[in-house]
C-alpha cells in the first residue's frame, strides 16, 4: 500500500467520523418528529438510496446473486436480520437520546463500545483478554458505576447504544458482507415494517402535514443519505488504512457529541460527568497501547 492510498485512507475515515459526529445537529434539526418516525423514515430512505448507489454502480446483478445466497443459507440469514433489528435498535436510542437532550450520555456510549466489542469478542468468539485489556474494563466499569451512583440513575442510554452497536458489529463479523450490500439489505428486511408503521401514523404516508417538500420532510428524506454516505466512505477508508488508526480515528465523533452536548446545548456536566468520562478515557489509553504492543501473527 503506498502513501497516496494510505492518506486517502485517512481521509475517507476521518470524514465519516466528522459526519458521524454532527449527526446530532441534523436530528435536532426535525426533534419535533417522533423518535419512532425519524426512524421509520430513516430506514425506508436508507433502503431507497442503496438501491439508487447499486443501480448507479452496475452492481445489480451482483446484489441479486448476494440476496439469493443469504436467502440459501440460513446461518447468514438469521445473522443478517438479527443485525438489521440490533441496528435499528441502535439507531432509535441514538435518535431519541440526541432529541432528548441526552447527547452527552450518547458521547459516553460510543467511547465504551469498543471496550464492549472487544468484551463480545472474548466471550462469543474465546478471543484471549490480556491484562491490560482486563484493566481497561475494570476502569471503564468504574466509571460507569460511578455515574449511576453519583446519580441514582443506571445510564442506560450510553448501555444500550453501547451493547446495540457492539452486537452489531459482531453479528457483521460473522455474517461478513460488504457495506454497500449489507446496508441495502438490512434495510430492505425493516422497511416493510416502517412503511407499514408510516401508514399507521399518518394519512401522508408518514410525512409531516403540510407540502410535501417542506423542510422537515426535505430532512426525513435526507436521513437516507445521511445514514448511507458516511458508512460508504468509512468502508472505503478503512480498506486503505491499518486497524490501529482505524482505531484512533474512531474516537473523533464521541469527542464531537461531548462537545456538541456541553458547549452547543448546554447538557449539564457534573463533576461526577469529568471522573467517569476520565476513568473511560483512561481505559480507552491503555487498551490502545496494549493494541499497539501486541505482536503481529504471521499466517500460516
Amino acid at each position: 500500500m503506498n502513501q497516496t492510498e494510505e492518506k486517502i485512507g485517512i481521509i475517507y475515515t476521518a470524514g465519516a467520523y466528522l459526519l458521524w459526529g454532527f449527526l446530532p445537529i441534523y436530528w435536532k434539526l426535525v426533534q419535533q418528529v417522533s423518535a419512532g418516525e425519524i426512524l421509520a423514515h430513516r430506514i425506508v430512505w436508507s433502503f431507497l438510496f442503496m438501491i439508487g448507489v447499486i443501480l448507479c454502480v452496475r452492481k445489480w446483478s451482483e446484489f441479486i446473486k448476494e440476496c439469493k445466497i443469504i436467502m440459501q443459507d440460513k446461518k447468514k440469514l438469521i445473522g443478517i436480520t438479527l443485525a438489521s433489528i440490533v441496528i435499528s435498535i441502535n439507531w432509535l436510542t441514538y435518535i431519541w437520546a440526541v432529541n432528548s437532550d441526552h447527547v452527552i450520555q450518547a458521547s459516553l456510549g460510543y467511547y465504551i463500545n469498543p471496550l464492549v466489542s472487544i468484551l463480545l469478542g472474548i466471550i462469543v468468539l474465546k478471543e484471549r483478554l490480556t491484562r491490560s485489556q482486563l484493566l481497561s474494563f475494570l476502569i471503564a466499569g468504574v466509571g460507569v458505576i460511578n455515574l449511576a451512583v453519583s446519580y441514582g440513575v443506571f445510564p442506560w442510554v450510553s448501555i444500550l447504544l453501547a451493547l446495540s452497536f457492539g452486537f452489531y458489529g459482531l453479528l457483521k463479523k460473522m455474517v461478513d458482507i460488504g457495506a454497500m450490500f449489507g446496508l441495502a439489505i438490512e434495510t430492505m428486511i425493516v422497511t416493510p415494517i416502517a412503511f407499514i408503521y408510516l401508514l399507521a401514523i399518518s394519512d401522508n404516508v408518514g410525512f409531516t402535514s403540510g407540502d410535501l417538500f417542506n423542510s422537515t420532510n426535505l430532512l426525513l428524506i435526507g436521513a437516507g443519505i445521511a445514514t448511507a454516505v458516511p458508512l460508504l466512505m468509512f468502508a472505503t477508508g478503512a480498506k486503505q488504512i491499518p486497524l490501529s488508526m482505524v482505531g484512533f480515528l474512531q474516537y473523533i465523533a464521541p469527542t464531537i457529541m461531548l462537545i456538541l452536548g456541553v458547549f452547543l446545548y448546554h447538557e449539564t456536566f457534573s463533576r461526577a460527568h469529568l471522573i467517569s468520562f476520565s476513568l473511560i478515557w483512561i481505559a480507552l489509553i491503555i487498551y490502545m497501547g496494549s493494541a499497539q504492543r501486541r505482536p503481529i501473527r504471521k499466517s500460516r
